[in-house]
């Protein structure tokens, strides 16, 4: 309007959540360039901050961007965040009315479509009911129903499946093949599930600080998102600012000892394994009160083994070191890396206990062995436990 150059052109910084700045404007997106074509399936990989939802956002047209342009063809349906153009006043069915006028769909269009939607949905007994009594669980599988079945040529999906139950995410994916192969329509797919994004996606996009770090196809995406990490956290655990928690319980070192307490880089499929970890306290944390959660997970973040130490029955006591040793007496992973998680909390019931969770603590080399002493050295399968014998 007063015909001058507009001034947030010129300010801002990398999008960079864990180092302070000097300007008060960031860059949450920059530079991005890229194209789907019909019919693909395209998952959105970065860390949190990264820029992933604000990049749905501005492609399903709920904000623009500073600059630049976004071409689509085609109605785009989009899922956000739980209860995402939901009217809380409004009932089930009125609200899938509503959702479907929005998308540009006849009343006669969404009457032929509406059992599909409930059903799948599996909130029939509540249709009549104010959404805004419905659980999240409840709304984020009608709203997930609704985008799916009134035929958008583009879906947008962020991070919202996580908060269904296990059965309704296994059906949301199913649907989302569907309609990718089956239906030929475009999906976007934002997930930290790369068991997910794999078998959904065909090809992805790596997002690191507002930019594009990688595109490509899914198993190349998620291998230069997972090592990315792991060169990122391979720091000490010590200086690690990528964590959560209120600070009064820190880990501050982590080893891999073997069965004589020699520190290892790796371990071999079927022997023991010890983690040991070094911690740091307030004065006023007991440690035989505190509450463990060593867990480790594949590069596809699936959770393969997890001891907690309430249901192990451990008891804790101080030493010398300030440390505590987790002791898996035989090891049954495959070769592979994995990745170690570590969570501790003064109280569970209250989240302002929870004390220190690192993600990618570090990373655990498992080398496959001859576990079965039949003379073959086992395959390197990740997520694979080694259990059971064949008999006749």
């Amino acid at each position: 309007m007063l015909r001058r150059e507009d001034p947030y052109l010129k300010i801002g910084e990398t999008n960079d959540r864990s180092k302070k700045g000097d300007s008060e404007y960031v860059w949450a997106l920059r530079d991005i360039n890229f194209e789907v074509q019909q019919g693909d399936v395209l998952g959105i990989i970065g860390k949190n901050g990264a820029g992933k939802s604000t990049l749905l956002k501005i492609l399903s047209r709920v904000t623009t961007p500073t600059t630049g342009t976004i071409k689509a063809r085609g109605r785009i349906a989009s899922l956000l965040e739980v209860g995402t153009g939901f009217h809380p006043e409004l009932t089930g069915r009125e609200n899938i009315y509503m959702n479907g006028c929005i998308m540009g769909m006849t009343s006669k269009e969404i009457d032929r479509k509406l059992d599909e939607i409930v059903d799948f949905a599996g909130v029939e007994r509540y249709l009549d009911t104010p959404v805004k009594r419905y659980s999240s669980g409840m709304t984020v599988r009608l709203g997930f129903s609704i985008a799916a079945h009134l035929e958008p040529e583009i879906l947008v999906v962020d991070e919202v499946l996580a908060v269904g139950d296990a059965e309704f995410q296994k059906k949301a994916i199913g649907k989302m093949q569907d309609v990718s192969k089956g239906e030929g329509r475009t999906v976007l797919f934002v997930s930290h599930n790369m068991g997910a994004i794999r078998n959904l996606c065909k090809t992805g996009i790596v997002l690191k600080n507002g930019i594009v770090d990688f595109v490509g196809g899914v198993e190349e995406s998620i291998s230069k998102y997972t090592t990315v990490n792991k060169i990122e956290n391979s720091q000490s655990l010590a200086n690690r600012t990528d964590r959560k928690g209120n600070g009064k319980f820190r880990f501050v070192d982590i080893q891999f000892l073997d069965k004589n307490n020699n520190e290892v880089a790796g371990v071999l499929t079927g022997d023991t394994l010890k983690i040991k970890l070094f911690y740091r306290k307030d004065l006023d944390i007991e440690i035989s009160k505190m509450l463990f959660d060593i867990s480790i997970k594949d590069n596809f973040e699936n959770f393969v083994l997890q001891f907690i130490s309430d249901e192990i029955g451990s008891k804790f006591k101080e030493n010398k070191d300030n440390s505590i040793t987790l002791e898996i007496a035989k090891l049954l992973l495959r070769g592979g890396n994995y990745n170690v998680r570590l969570f501790a909390t003064y109280d569970t019931s209250a989240p302002e206990n929870h004390c220190d969770n690192i993600e990618n603590a570090a990373i655990l080399n498992v080398h496959s062995s001859d576990f079965w002493g039949a003379g073959k050295i086992i395959r390197d399968r990740n997520t694979a436990v080694c259990m059971g014998i064949f008999t006749t």
